[in-house]
């Protein structure tokens, strides 16, 4: 009796892994193939003569590194346009503030205890630039460089037409550890071959939070109104509701910053990753029954939003390659196949190299600690659940300086 219970536990474990693995596994066999294809080259209408760029950059107690950021972008070809730096210092208690100012950015200072978050921060923005005649945004986080091209390029191609658009977002301490070169694995993968793969098959490639930008017009049908802890998500989803597409701009990059130890990279991982199964669950099925209905732009957003993080995907595929029954192991193959040709596609388009080949053989264990923050997701995914900020690096090696008992 124990062991057919047991054996049809098993099955029935199997048969649902294998059901909420399949719609990622159509969207990342979809995408990765794309993505490998040859580069499309855009259509460049003529540019319009002069363009006016505000560059924000939301940021809460960032003292340390804003002075490096808003540098990174001072020092960026500004081509023809005007560009003007602006720093959200919102429901700072640090000299986020003058430090910005003292970089060379404008400063707009925000308190508000109630509405606390990105998504706040930059709807405070807009909403206050929105007379200043400004005709593109282009939002960038408080610990990125961007690439000398990147004003040019993003806002360029909002000049020639775009709605919106995402740059490139990678590591930039892709060096630092194992779990950096893993993470900048997972962010080529995420943030290069999947929006890529839509920008070849003509669909909006998404926006990814950093490096992301949108032209005044979007911004006046569409009002940034998104608050969830994935607010880049969120609003992405209004976008492709209101029939526009964001265009991948492959040619520039923002580097990001990865937590390397501490609370950080737990706070960040379930923050992004608790926010998207909240997404999932509040978003899916509204998005379904447009789809039954008819509007079909909505269905690859919909495969996304179904999509695992890819550590949840592999366990879950793992789980449906264990079990007896032929069809459920054959699904979870062929998953996992796919998932090999995902980030087969990572390294390849992503500019990656043999070390990030070797870097797998962490996987294993960094999906084990993925696993592990389970609780701490599940937290994040609650509709009421509050915004934490990561910590950086650079404050936690002076935390531990200040804990260092003198010699």
């Amino acid at each position: 009796m124990i062991p057919w219970l047991l054996r049809t536990l098993w099955e029935a474990a199997g048969i649902a892994a294998a059901c909420m693995t399949l719609p990622g596994t159509v969207e990342l066999f979809m995408l990765s193939v794309a993505a490998l294809l040859p580069v499309q080259r855009r259509t460049q209408p003529p540019s319009r003569a002069g363009w006016r760029v505000a560059v924000v950059i939301p940021a809460h107690n960032e003292e340390v590194g804003i002075a490096k950021c808003v540098t990174s972008l001072l020092q960026a070809d500004h081509g023809d346009m005007v560009v003007d730096i602006y720093v959200i210092a919102d429901n700072c208690t640090d000299r986020t503030a003058p430090v910005a100012e003292a970089a060379g950015a404008r400063v707009l200072t925000r308190t508000n205890d109630l509405e606390r978050g990105k998504g706040y921060a930059l709807h405070y923005a807009f909403t206050t630039l929105e007379k200043q005649g400004y005709d593109c945004f282009l939002i960038v986080d408080a610990d990125t460089d961007v690439a000398q091209n990147f004003i040019v390029a993003a806002a360029g191609t909002m000049r020639d037409g775009a709605d919106a658009v995402q740059a490139r977002y990678l590591v930039s301490n892709l060096e630092e550890s194992t779990r950096t070169r893993l993470m900048g694995l997972a962010l080529r993968a995420f943030n290069v071959v999947r929006p890529l793969g839509r920008e070849q098959l003509g669909l909006s490639a998404g926006i990814l939070g950093n490096g992301f930008g949108l032209r005044r017009e979007t911004l006046a049908a569409v009002p940034y109104l998104a608050s969830s802890v994935v607010e880049d998500l969120e609003y992405h989803l209004s976008l492709v509701r209101s029939g526009r597409r964001v265009a991948f701009v492959n040619e520039t990059t923002v580097f990001g910053e990865m937590p390397v130890r501490g609370k950080g990279v737990k706070t960040q991982r379930s923050r992004w990753e608790g926010g998207r199964l909240r997404m999932m669950m509040e978003k899916s099925p509204a998005l379904l029954r447009s789809v039954l209905q008819g509007q079909l732009s909505l269905l690859e957003p919909l495969l996304e939003l179904l999509l695992f993080p890819l550590a949840f995907h592999v366990a879950l595929l793992a789980v449906a390659i264990s079990t007896p029954l032929p069809f459920v192991r054959m699904v979870g193959l062929v998953g996992a196949a796919v998932v090999l040709l995902h980030l087969t596609a990572a390294i390849v388009v992503g500019g990656g190299g043999w070390r990030d080949v070797s870097t797998l053989a962490a996987a294993p264990f960094y999906i084990v600690w993925k696993l592990m923050l389970i609780p701490s997701l599940l937290r994040n995914a609650r509709s009421n659940h509050a915004w934490v900020r990561t910590s950086r690096n650079a404050e936690i090696e002076a935390s531990s300086d200040d804990k260092t008992p003198p010699r």
